[in-house]
This record gives C-alpha cells, sequence and structure tokens, in this order.
C-alpha cells in the first residue's frame, strides 16, 4: 500500500501531540512535516515529548510548508481563525485537509464546501472524533424521532475556547433534522438568574459545562410521560479521538467532496 504522506498542525497541542504519534505508528502513514506558529525551522524532535519522532521538519508558515514538501493530506488541530486559515491554503495546493478544530461559523463551512466543489477535492471537519461520541449523535437523533423533548449538556475542560461544544452543536442539529420544532418549558417561564436554563437551539436547551478534570464528555436527555433516555458518552484522554482521526485521513482521499461530521462516513 501507497503511504499517504501527511503534514500535522499544532503538534505542541494535546490533540496535535496524540495526532503526531498516531501517523508515526501507523504503518501506511508517512509524517512528512508540521506547523507550528512558534517554531520555525527546527526538527519534530527537537520539541518537548516529541524526542523519538525524526526527520520530521517544522515550519511556522503554512504555504512555505506546502510549497517544500509534497503532501497528501492536512491534519490541523489548532484554532477556528487558524483551522480556517490552512484549511483554505491546503485546498489551493491541493492538499486533503482533515480537520479535528472546532467554533467554524456557518459562513465557514460553506465557503469550504464551495471551494471544494469547485476543486473537486476532499476535506473533511469533525467536530469529534471520537467514534463513541459519533454514536452518540447517531443513536440520539434516533431517539428524538419519538422524544420530543430533549436537553444536551456538554462538559469540556476550563481550557476549551468555544462554547457550546462543535459537538453539542452538531448533535442539536442532527436532532432538529428529524424533530419539529418545539419551545420547550412552561410557556411563561422566567429566568431569575440570566443564562441558568442555557442556550436555545430550536427550542431544545444547551448547557455548557467547564472545569478542570475533565476532557470531553455529553449526555443527551429526553424526556415523555413517566419516563426518561439519557445518551452519554465520556472520553477520558486525547488518544480517544485518534481512530476517529486515522478513519478520517484513509477516507478523505476516497472523497472529493466536503463533509462535515464524521458520522458521514462511518458505514
Amino acid at each position: 500500500m501507497e503511504k499517504i504522506r501527511i503534514i500535522v498542525a499544532g503538534p505542541r497541542g494535546r490533540m496535535g501531540s496524540e495526532a503526531v504519534k498516531m501517523v508515526n505508528s501507523t504503518e501506511h502513514f508517512e509524517l512528512v512535516a508540521a506547523v507550528d506558529h512558534k517554531y520555525d525551522g527546527i526538527m519534530l524532535s527537537d520539541l518537548e515529548g516529541l524526542h523519538s519522532i525524526h526527520n520530521v521538519p517544522v515550519y511556522s508558515n503554512i504555504e512555505t510548508c506546502l510549497q517544500n514538501v509534497g503532501a497528501d493530506v492536512l491534519i490541523d488541530l489548532t484554532t477556528p481563525e487558524v483551522g480556517m486559515h490552512h484549511t483554505k491554503t491546503a485546498l489551493a495546493y491541493n492538499v486533503r485537509p482533515v480537520v479535528g478544530t472546532t467554533g467554524f461559523t456557518a459562513s465557514d463551512l460553506e465557503e469550504l464546501e464551495h471551494i471544494c466543489q469547485e476543486k473537486d477535492l476532499g476535506c473533511i471537519i469533525a467536530p469529534n472524533f471520537a467514534i463513541g461520541a459519533v454514536l452518540m449523535m447517531k443513536f440520539s437523533q434516533m431517539a428524538a424521532k419519538y422524544f420530543s423533548d430533549v436537553e444536551i449538556i456538554e462538559l469540556h475542560h476550563d481550557q476549551k475556547l468555544d462554547a457550546p461544544s462543535g459537538t453539542a452543536v452538531k448533535t442539536a442539529e442532527m436532532i432538529s433534522a428529524v424533530r419539529e420544532t418545539k419551545e420547550q418549558g412552561h410557556p411563561n417561564e422566567k429566568e431569575t438568574i440570566q443564562g441558568v436554563r442555557g442556550g436555545n437551539y430550536d427550542g431544545m436547551h444547551i448547557h455548557s459545562v467547564r472545569l478542570p478534570g475533565l476532557v470531553a464528555h455529553q449526555q443527551v436527555l429526553f424526556g415523555s410521560d413517566g419516563q426518561t433516555l439519557t445518551i452519554r458518552h465520556d472520553s477520558y484522554n486525547r488518544g480517544s479521538f485518534m481512530s476517529g482521526v486515522k478513519v478520517a485521513v484513509e477516507s478523505v482521499m476516497e472523497h472529493n467532496s466536503f463533509v462535515y461530521g464524521l458520522e458521514n462516513i462511518l458505514v
């Protein structure tokens, strides 16, 4: 099998460092470069925690990297602003992006989809790469056909920048696709503390928890007369996301279109 040549953006991050190790340990993957905003012109093995990764150059500029290194796929695990720039630049150089950064706007996603259509090139953006989290979203969509009252509680570490999480938003979108719009709770309900009922998406309420000690967790609560149903997923470390990243890298090589959400490539 011909190796898939991969660039990882954000190699010092908690997700990025896991992705570097996953790519390096996968027989049919080849790590050809890394992109880091701080360290330009060094080797990846010079960075703390990555001393065993040899012969991989680090660039601070994505365009310079793409001009100097032949690659098939860019794995981006940075921030929404940087990730958007990296994704657009990769597509311009006919490199297929696999993006785990959350916080993209609807207009960002539309723009990327348009570029993919023009370039006839694959791109996968996944709010969550954990296979269990994707199943949680799919199961929630199934349940929403029978339970119209639902609330979403997502819990993450206190360094997460966006709220609600991309997974929570994606879950709400998937539920909304099969659920008639319904404003939940008492029609005369009033918040005595602003925001206590969470965000409102199509009548559903989304609650965000941020605490040290957490990684990535979500539960979807359904209620009906005399019963409740709770669907929950927990990621206890960043390694839980790597199986999904691996699947996305393999799948993006077979796609010539824009894909938002890992559930669209799982069969």
